[in-house]
């Protein structure tokens, strides 16, 4: 151990230096990425938002702070205390499994009459609405406590001191990337969506995803 000045004073071994945290930094950024980048809820009603260019950065920074939220939590070992909580886990689950069959069948209803991007726009939800949407995505769906909370806070256990506050920083920095990158990289897609067809297999896409998420919640039970 270095010894202590009245100057300066660490707790890192000796030969450490901040370059050697951006292995643990890099190892939480891929796992969180892997996570995180998948045909989801959240994602595809992000990628809505974003298509209609609506509420974009809000909606992209709650998903993001909620994500840096929960990874905080796994990492500074909340995710044990959630794991013997049976009936708080299945109270989520519950409200996960009927906020997406909800959403599902609103979003197959919708496929059956599509709307070019302009009339789309002309129909999206208020700020309000959008917020309490993005909201319900994030907290009701319990693989997002498995996945950031239990899991990335189960490997970042395996980090001590500089490291696991470097682990849970990548965890946290791909978050922000994914969420603000599928918010505002929609906009690329707004030729293809001109046309009601594109429309009708988003929305049928986002049904099926939400309707599959929901019966292995509805198994897990």
């Amino acid at each position: 151990m270095r010894p202590c000045r009245l100057a300066y004073c660490t707790l890192e071994p000796d030969g450490y230096s901040p370059s050697m945290a951006f292995l643990p930094f890099l190892s939480g950024f891929l796992l969180g990425g892997s996570l995180i980048i998948s045909i989801g809820a959240q994602n595809a009603f992000l990628l809505r938002q974003g298509l209609l260019e609506q509420h974009v950065f809000v909606l992209c920074l709650i998903c993001a702070v909620s994500d840096a939220l929960l990874i905080t939590a796994g990492v500074a070992g909340v995710g044990t205390l959630v794991a013997q909580s049976p009936l708080l886990s299945q109270i989520a689950t519950i409200g996960g499994i009927v906020f997406l069959l909800g959403y599902a069948l609103f979003s197959f209803r919708r496929a059956l009459k599509p709307d070019v991007l302009k009339a789309a726009k002309s129909g999206a939800p208020s700020l309000r609405a959008a917020i309490a949407a993005c909201l319900a995505f994030t907290y009701l769906n319990p693989n997002v406590y498995l996945e950031t909370v239990l899991l990335v806070g189960s490997v970042s256990a395996g980090y001590a001191g500089s490291d696991r506050v470097a682990f849970g920083a990548g965890a946290v920095t791909v978050s922000f990337v994914w969420f603000f990158g599928l918010g505002y990289g929609a906009q690329l897609l707004q030729p293809v969506f001109a046309r009601p067809l594109a429309w009708r297999v988003l929305d049928c896409a986002t049904g099926v995803v939400m309707t599959s998420i929901a019966i292995g919640l509805l198994r897990s039970l």
